[in-house]
């Protein structure tokens, strides 16, 4: 079982990401997949998430009009557009799978990813 968390990169005030991240070992249709960030000296904090088994979504108040999470089952894979970044923005994020449904406390998570860096310049 895998999660690959790829995409993150520089970018200034404004502009846009995308995130991926591709499952395998288990398919995205019983799982729920949740994005996760954690900027330096901060806690963790849940970003957003999708549920692969009926494709329903919820985002953070700090990401909402910003953020889309969609998924794409062919693929196995799930991704997190991110538009209108700000510096805040910044931090490694990472992906996990949740059997149970969507929840942005990242407890109780079945697997995590390795973090992709997102750094936002003003």
């Amino acid at each position: 079982v895998q999660l690959q968390a790829s995409g993150g990169g520089l970018v200034q005030a404004g502009g846009s990401l995308r995130l991926s991240c591709a499952a395998s070992g288990f398919t995205l249709d019983y799982y729920a997949i949740g994005w996760f960030r954690q900027a330096p000296g901060k806690e963790r904090e849940g970003v957003s998430c999708f549920s692969g088994g009926g494709g329903s979504t919820l985002y953070a108040d700090s990401v909402k009009d910003r953020f889309t999470i969609s998924g794409d089952y062919a693929k196995n894979t799930v991704y997190l557009q991110m538009n209108n970044l700000k510096p805040e923005d910044t931090a490694v994020y990472y992906c996990a799978a949740d059997s149970f449904g969507c929840n942005l406390s990242g407890m109780g998570m079945d697997y995590w990813g390795k973090g992709t860096l997102v750094t936002v310049s003003s």
